[in-house]
C-alpha cells in the first residue's frame, strides 16, 4: 500500500512539474494601455480585460488605463456594457513591455418599429377626431364671433374721436379763431366753394354712409 502511493506521489509531482516547465516556457509581459470609446477623446472605466486560459484579469480605471502580466500567445477578451466585445492576442517578439491603445465600439441594438393606435381601425379614429369639442368652445366660438371683420369694421365707424383727434381738432378751432379775430364773419350760405362741397358730398353718398 505504501508502495502504490508514494507512485501516486511520484506522478502527481512530475505532472505538477511539467506543466510548470512548459507555463515558464512562455516570456512574461507586462501587458499595460488605455480603453477609449469611438469618440477617442476619453478613457472608458471599468472595462474587464481577461485571459480565460491563464484565469487573469483586470479592470480598467476611472481614466480607462491599466496594466497586467500576461504571457506570450494569451488570448484576451476585453469586454464592458454598452459596447461590443473584443479579443485580443499578444504576440510574440515583443519586448518584456506591450502597451496598446484599444477603442472600443458602441453596441447598439436597433429594435423593430411598432405602430401602436388609440383605435382599433382607421375609421373609428376619424370619427373620434371629428365629434371631439375643444376645451372652452363655447368661448372660442364667441370670440370668434367678436372678431369678425365686418363687425370690427363697424365698431370702428361708430367710435368717437379719440384724444389725438380732439387735440387736433382743438387746435384748428383756435387757429381758425385766431386768424378770423381782425375779419368780417363770413355765411356759409353764401360761400360758393362750401356749396361745391356739399354738392360733391351729395355725390359721394355721405348722408347714405351714416
Amino acid at each position: 500500500m505504501k508502495h502504490i502511493l508514494a507512485g501516486l506521489f511520484s506522478i502527481i509531482f512530475m505532472s505538477y512539474a511539467f506543466v510548470s516547465f512548459g507555463q515558464t516556457d512562455k516570456r512574461i509581459i507586462q501587458f499595460s494601455g488605455i480603453v477609449v470609446g469611438e469618440d477617442s477623446t476619453s478613457g472608458v472605466p471599468g472595462v474587464h480585460i481577461f485571459t480565460p486560459k491563464g484565469g487573469r484579469g483586470t479592470t480598467s480605471n476611472p481614466y480607462g488605463y491599466f496594466s497586467m502580466p500576461v504571457l506570450e500567445n494569451d488570448s484576451l477578451i476585453i469586454s464592458a456594457i454598452g459596447y461590443e466585445k473584443m479579443h485580443l492576442i499578444i504576440p510574440e517578439g515583443k519586448s518584456d513591455n506591450y502597451t496598446v491603445i484599444i477603442e472600443l465600439l458602441a453596441d447598439t441594438t436597433y429594435l423593430p418599429e411598432l405602430e401602436i393606435y388609440p383605435f382599433p381601425t382607421e375609421e373609428l379614429l376619424k370619427e373620434a377626431i371629428l365629434a371631439m369639442q375643444v376645451p372652452y368652445q363655447y368661448q372660442y366660438k364667441n370670440m370668434q364671433q367678436s372678431m369678425d371683420q365686418a363687425m370690427l369694421n363697424k365698431m370702428y365707424k361708430n367710435l368717437p374721436m379719440s384724444g389725438a383727434n380732439n387735440y387736433q381738432f382743438y387746435m384748428t378751432q383756435q387757429m381758425t379763431t385766431y386768424n378770423a379775430r381782425f375779419q368780417t364773419t363770413s355765411i356759409p350760405l353764401l360761400n360758393p366753394f362750401a356749396w361745391g362741397e356739399f354738392i360733391k358730398s351729395l355725390k359721394r353718398g355721405d348722408h347714405k354712409k351714416k
